[in-house]
């Protein structure tokens, strides 16, 4: 269970960091901000992997997962466009 609040800590810190890098005005709400950020991490972690940097099911690094949220929230911006 302290992992589970662990994670969704580090996914809301993950999160209000990507929506402060990303201009812009996206209207979330905390829990909305904490799924982006573990989101983002699991997003980072699969790209990773992928690409050979992370084995595979080896969580991602911090800096990683703000750049995976970055990422979600471009495409969440494209989506919402149109």
């Amino acid at each position: 269970m302290l992992g589970l609040i662990g994670t969704l800590l580090i996914g809301l810190v993950v999160g209000f960091i990507a929506r402060a890098v990303k201009p812009g005005d996206d209207k979330m709400g905390l829990i909305m901000t904490a799924v982006l950020g573990v989101a983002g991490s699991f997003v980072a972690g699969y790209a990773g992997a992928a690409t050979g940097l992370y084995q595979q099911g080896a969580p991602a690094g911090f800096i990683a997962s703000v750049i995976g949220a970055v990422v979600l929230l471009v495409i969440y911006g494209l989506v919402k466009k149109k």
